[in-house]
């Protein structure tokens, strides 16, 4: 998975396809339980780009986009919002890929 480095890659990146950005923090005990999975989770979401936020970072972002809870996932397709998974609760490797199969093809 991609870690997000710059406001500019941020920008570069909703304006291509199928992006999925998931918002973390290193202090997030929730984003720690699902980070074994998300590999597993990268892997059968191929046709998707993952990038990590690192929330404490780009604080700007989040709030701009309203990310108040992590982890969240939220994806741009051409610089369009195609869903989100925005909350401040803990999320399960189902409740990911319910949401990735949930988004529009």
């Amino acid at each position: 998975m991609e870690t997000l480095r710059s406001h500019e890659t941020f920008e570069k990146r909703i304006n291509q396809s199928n992006i999925v950005f998931y918002f973390t923090a290193g202090w997030c005990p929730d984003c720690r339980v699902i980070e074994p999975v998300l590999p597993e989770i990268e892997a059968e979401f191929p046709n998707y780009t993952f990038v990590k936020v690192d929330r404490d970072e780009f604080i700007d972002i989040c709030q701009e986009y309203a990310i108040f809870g992590i982890p969240s996932f939220v994806a741009f397709r051409n610089g369009e919002e195609t869903g989100r998974f925005v909350s401040k609760n803990r999320k399960t490797k189902e409740e990911i890929v319910q949401f990735l199969n949930n988004l529009p093809n």
